[in-house]
């Protein structure tokens, strides 16, 4: 998830260890994929801004590891000795990810907060700037015309 920088939006793409592209996506400010690993090795994980090289962005993204069948197994034995404890602290894993999640989607929104609040400074500035001077220019031009050139007889 992109969640600062403009445009809000970043190149993203996933390769096995052999070099086969699994996933690809343009321009995109946030996505979730699931991958199923089915080479061993290192993936590689590529987030690419060169299309906006004067900007630069902010990207908040997680990896979770989920290796079901031998979680399972392992979960079955366990619970069978401990109970509702692993139960338990599954739920609290899950809670502690999507707490992390709304934190990265509050830190985007307030992100784009941040700059909308900066822009409408500057040109709320610049609009008063701008009605000071022509206010100006219109006492000065009425002053002007009601001014008397003639010259003085004493």
């Amino acid at each position: 998830q992109v969640i600062g920088g403009a445009g809000l939006d970043v190149d993203f793409s996933l390769e096995s260890p052999s070099g086969r592209l699994l996933v690809s996506e343009s321009r995109r400010s946030d996505g979730v994929h699931t991958v199923e690993p089915t080479e061993p090795g290192d993936y590689r994980l590529c987030f690419d801004n060169s299309f906006s090289t004067i900007s630069e962005k902010l990207v908040f993204f997680e990896l979770i590891f989920d290796s079901a069948q031998e979680e399972e197994e392992e979960e079955e034995e366990e619970e069978e000795e401990e109970g509702d404890a692993w139960t338990m602290r599954g739920r609290l894993e899950r809670s502690i990810q999507m707490q992390a999640l709304l934190r990265a989607f509050e830190a985007r929104d307030r992100n784009l907060q941040e700059s909308n609040l900066g822009r409408v400074t500057f040109w709320s500035a610049f609009n008063v700037g701008l009605l000071l001077l022509v206010a100006f220019l219109q006492v000065y031009t009425l002053k002007s015309l009601f001014e008397d050139r003639r010259p003085l007889r004493t």
